[in-house]
């Protein structure tokens, strides 16, 4: 069972920036695609971006232009650059590997207006 630990969050002022990072336990993490999902209070939780082994990138049509997903394979981590933060981001961001399942604890981001 792999391990999925997210830092990086935290408060900030809209249009304001923050990276998420997802850590990996395990080294097969180099052949799973990866997604960040976030979960606003009261709401579902949606996919906000992923990435495959390869790079291709896909991203939530209210992130798009602002949020950047991206990996590094020797670091088993993958990052969320979040530029231009609006306070309709505010939520836990989780790490995802579904091709195992797994799940990170979550990180929360905060918006302020």
């Amino acid at each position: 069972q792999v391990q999925l630990v997210e830092s990086g969050g935290g408060l900030v002022q809209a249009g304001g920036s923050l990276r998420l990072s997802c850590k990996a336990s395990e080294s097969f993490f180099r052949i799973y695609a990866m997604a960040w999902y976030r979960q606003a209070p009261g709401k579902q939780r949606e996919l906000v971006a992923s990435i495959t082994t390869d790079g291709t990138t896909t991203y939530a049509d209210s992130v798009k232009g602002r949020f950047t997903i991206s990996r590094e394979n020797t670091k088993l981590t993958m990052y969320l650059q979040m530029n231009s933060l609006k306070p309709e981001d505010t939520a836990v961001y989780y790490c995802s590997m579904p091709g195992r399942n797994s799940w990170g604890q979550g990180t929360q981001v905060t918006v302020s207006s």
